[in-house]
């Protein structure tokens, strides 16, 4: 038996589905640009502050669509960015600037290590592992700092990490750029990228096809973490100290971003490019709410209801 062919008004209908997070972005850039003008949305500073203000989520994104799309979930990625600032903060200050970085990525090693081989090996599902990993990394970082601000004095640093600019252009621009486009290479144009769609489709059949199913959520969930790492790395450069409350609530703007952009929550299907496009997407919903003048109550209310209807809208081509 053959499947019936699609009528053309579906498939334009699926295709134009596809392209929702461009066609969303678009739209609610342009809504903006006419309404707040006037406000200084258009305004080059302000279009830079978007840039600067949703770029760690982004780069957190591009390896949270390599964890949905394995059919996993990374609670943790907030908290170990905190803890990670704090680590790197405090090892800059004993050890200098190449130590700082290790010991950061380190944190990230670490804790990815951990939560891979914990779901992996011992099979608890990576929701539990990575909520519980949560709260651990953010008590550890606490407890490492005394809850108090760790300066970072080197200028060299912040100005690779998060503050400085080449030129123009933000670095913080520049690390979504190489993370993003490496992201997009491994998983589109890789064995592994397509061992990692493949496990997320249907993990029996990748097994059996001899894919090594927990090897790669294992390793996925590294990334994650190494990421995550990064990111708090990005937020002590930027803002000049290790805390522990850095990235605190990011793990949702992230998965969100995530989804956003076109990735399942049930694995088999990610896209990074659309990832980083739900993370601006955020960012640019969060400045136009706040141009507008609206309390944090309303802003919330509004943001969530736009998520929803991108999300719902994105996701219902999966169905």
């Amino acid at each position: 038996m053959t499947d019936k062919p699609a009528t053309p008004g579906k498939t334009a209908f699926a295709n134009w589905r596809d392209y929702i997070i461009y066609i969303g972005f678009v739209a609610i850039f342009l809504i903006f640009a006419v309404t707040l003008g006037d406000r200084g949305f258009l305004d080059p500073n302000n279009l830079l502050n978007i840039i600067r203000q949703t770029a760690i989520i982004a780069v957190v994104s591009v390896t949270m669509t390599f964890v949905l799309s394995t059919g996993e979930i990374d609670l943790s990625v907030g908290a170990v960015a905190g803890l990670a600032s704090v680590v790197t903060a405090m090892a800059i200050d004993q050890f200098g600037i190449a130590g700082g970085i290790l010991c950061g990525l380190g944190t990230g090693v670490l804790v990815g290590a951990v939560n891979g081989w914990l779901t992996t090996a011992v099979g608890i599902p990576s929701f539990l592992t990575t909520l519980a990993m949560m709260g651990i990394a953010r008590g550890a970082a606490m407890w490492v700092s005394g809850t108090a601000a760790i300066p970072i004095l080197s200028k060299t640093y912040t100005g690779i990490f998060g503050a400085g600019n080449l030129g123009p252009v933000p670095s913080l621009l520049i690390w979504v750029l190489v993370i993003g486009i490496a992201g997009h290479i491994v998983l589109r144009r890789t064995t592994f990228g397509r061992q990692v769609l493949a496990t997320g489709g249907n993990e029996t059949a990748a097994r059996y096809s001899g894919v090594n199913t927990a090897s790669i959520k294992f390793r996925v969930l590294m990334l994650s973490s190494i990421a995550a790492a990064l990111a708090g790395m990005l937020y002590a450069g930027r803002l000049h100290s290790g805390r522990f409350q850095f990235g605190e609530g990011d793990e949702l703007s992230i998965i969100a971003a995530a989804v956003l952009g076109g990735t399942s929550l049930f694995g088999g299907a990610g896209t990074v490019i659309g990832s980083i496009m739900g993370a601006l997407m955020i960012g640019l919903i969060n400045n136009g709410l706040v141009l507008m003048g609206l309390e944090f109550s309303q802003q919330l209310i509004a943001r969530g209801a736009i998520i929803i209807i991108a999300v719902a809208i994105s996701q219902a081509r999966r169905r």
